[in-house]
């Protein structure tokens, strides 16, 4: 199977060579407006397979892996922010509070499309005013969903979660090689 990762995230593909999977990376270009009234788990599944057909497009042989993760709290999506006050309204939003990261991953070829979507609960500290500034100021919240990394220095701000903490930092590695067992065969590079 010659497969593409059909994102430009290092740690997608960080993720999946962690993983001992062989792949070429392609990037996507699509439009990832939320559709009115869209549910999270059905945005995230639908940019995923949006992705994986975009590339599929340009190379018809391949099997394509599209993924897309969002952040969620009281049902509002959250993205990556656009500058520093943005990065730190959603940080503000998210501290002392539980919310849900959802990654839709699907599996494209010319012979047919899988696709699923994992959530993972993540429990946020009631961190403070200062911590925010001092971790917007880092310039880790930038093209992160949600504002943060979980394998970063956010870390420390995350005492609990429930779920893959693979999909947190951006890809169900379990889920991805589970859909990817049914395509045979599967390269790995050990």
């Amino acid at each position: 199977m010659n497969l593409i990762l059909a994102s430009r995230s290092p740690r997608r593909a960080e993720l999946l060579a962690a993983a001992g999977i062989s792949f070429d990376v392609l990037a996507a270009d699509i439009d990832e407006t939320p559709q009115a009234g869209e549910a999270p788990e059905a945005y995230v599944e639908r940019l995923a397979i949006e992705k994986a057909r975009a590339v599929l497009s340009l190379r018809p042989d391949s099997t394509v892996l599209g993924a897309d993760t969002t952040v969620v709290i009281d049902g509002l999506i959250l993205g990556k922010p656009a500058d520093a006050r943005e990065a730190t309204e959603m940080l503000q939003r998210l501290r002392g509070r539980v919310h849900d990261v959802f990654t839709g991953v699907a599996l494209v070829s010319a012979a047919g499309e899988q696709s699923a979507v994992e959530r993972t609960r993540v429990w946020f500290d009631p961190v403070t005013d200062e911590d925010i500034s001092w971790y917007v100021a880092s310039g880790e919240p930038v093209d992160r969903a949600g504002a943060y990394a979980i394998q970063g220095l956010a870390s420390r701000f995350i005492p609990r979660i429930e779920g893959s903490y693979s999909n947190v930092v951006g890809l169900p590695v379990a889920l991805v090689s589970s859909i990817l067992m049914k395509e045979k065969p599967l390269r790995l590079s050990l």
